[in-house]
């Protein structure tokens, strides 16, 4: 349910609703040396930077504190109430409402970050190590039906037709205010889905090492994490050294973090330059992008559904490894054909794949965290992201700057997976009696 709310920051604010009304009706006519679109990259450019510098330290302190619900909580309804807030962005009035809206926008995306890194390392105390594939898979696939379903509602409640009234509850448009009740509905909408996990799993266990060493913030003789007597400064030292200790005992975990982090890259690649492709190279009408996208996003689901239980039965490399070499070999097809129906074709299947890679790219690392340490390795994991965002984007603008076409740039976001794939191939995948492992100090 976590993952199906949360769609609603994702799939409804990021994306395609609050971040375009943002840039092209609050800003529109915006004066000065940056277009409303270079301010959004900038804002967003910047949540990214501090995601990266201080992720993996709050999932740390929600491990060692024994604090990981309570701070899935925090930021959660932190994000919830910004989301909240965007309802104030007048499109009517773009200063000081514009950068408003900017710092909204860029607030939500470092909570929600946060939020999501408390929530991946639940992943543990909600499977086993039989079922970690397939619970994976089921929450991702919700995320997925969950924008879908958000998304139409908004569409055709609010944001279809023409005129001054506009969707089926005759919305007026003035000031925004029907995209504006948007972002109300799905603030909403979070901040109820959220309640089952919250409700459900309980507190994680402070985190233990030999001894209990409360000057570094571990457990007192009364069993509680002594995290706020460690300064965000002394937070880092204990990163720092954890990852030393991480890579002396298994450096298979920091080649994954950084194979991953490239792979995922690429996927997102596919989405961010999609539509983009689906138009300028295929032909397809600028109506039909909205279809194709809510059908991508339930072939990503069903795909992400049906490759948990794979992950389980085969292991999650396997499940990355197929889906990437089956999304290369449907973009390679895809730069030597034309017109709708191919897009469609190899388009879906492409996304098809999509959500396997993502889903047991989560399960894979959750075998991998060692015990207690979930939240850290999960903030590694946005962190790792974060680092290397900027790969598909480049590659995309450098092949079709190159070859001078749109469909050049279908290469360079494949040549970003391919180096995901081959670092990802001499990462040996944990045995079953590794896995088992990890999960004994999992509360």
């Amino acid at each position: 349910m976590w993952d199906w709310g949360s769609a609603a920051f994702n799939a409804v604010i990021v994306t395609f609703v609050f971040s375009v009304y943002l840039t092209d009706s609050v800003g529109a006519d915006l004066d000065g040396p940056f277009s409303a679109a270079t301010w959004l990259s900038i804002a967003i450019a910047l949540a990214g930077l501090v995601i990266a510098v201080t992720a993996p330290v709050m999932g740390q302190r929600a491990d060692r504190g024994g604090r990981r619900r309570r701070s899935l909580a925090i930021w959660t309804y932190l994000t919830v109430a910004l989301t909240a807030l965007m309802v104030l962005v007048d499109a009517d009035a773009p200063y000081p409402w514009f950068f408003v809206g900017l710092l909204l926008l860029a607030l939500g995306s470092i909570t929600f970050e946060f939020a999501e890194v408390s929530y991946f390392a639940m992943l543990r105390q909600v499977s086993t190590p039989a079922t970690v594939g397939r619970v994976s898979g089921f929450g991702w696939a919700m995320g997925y039906f969950g924008g879908i379903f958000l998304l139409l509602t908004a569409f055709l409640g609010f944001i279809s037709g023409d005129g001054d009234e506009r969707g089926l509850l005759g919305i007026s448009t003035d000031g925004g205010l029907n995209v504006r009740l948007v972002c109300l509905v799905a603030a909403v909408w979070f901040a109820v889905f959220a309640l089952p996990v919250l409700r459900s799993v309980p507190e994680n266990r402070p985190r233990v090492r030999s001894g209990g060493d409360a000057e570094n913030g571990e457990v007192d003789d009364d069993g509680q994490g002594d995290d706020d007597k460690v300064g965000l400064g002394e937070s880092y030292r204990i990163l720092w050294r954890d990852l030393k200790a991480l890579w002396r005992r298994d450096p298979r975990t920091v080649k994954f973090l950084v194979a991953s982090a490239i792979f995922r890259d690429g996927l997102a690649g596919v989405f961010t330059f999609g539509a983009i492709l689906a138009v300028t190279v295929y032909g397809l009408a600028p109506g039909d992008v909205l279809i194709f996208g809510v059908a991508a996003n339930v072939v990503a689901a069903l795909g992400a559904a049906v490759a948990g239980v794979a992950d389980d039965l085969v292991g999650p490399k396997v499940v990355i490894i197929g889906s990437l070499a089956a999304m290369l070999g449907t973009m390679t097809v895809l730069l030597f054909v034309d017109g709708t129906a191919m897009f469609w074709i190899f388009g879906l299947l492409m996304c098809l794949f999509v959500g396997p890679a993502q889903s047991a790219s989560r399960s894979f690392l959750a075998r991998l965290a060692p015990p207690g340490g979930d939240g850290q390795m999960f903030g590694l994991y946005a962190t790792t992201g974060r680092a290397v965002s900027f790969l598909a984007p480049a590659l995309f603008g450098l092949f079709t700057w190159g070859f001078g076409t749109d469909r050049a740039g279908i290469a360079g976001i494949a040549l970003v997976l391919l180096i995901g794939l081959l670092l990802l191939l001499p990462v040996r995948t944990p045995t079953r009696a590794e896995t088992s492992a990890t999960w004994a100090g999992t509360a």
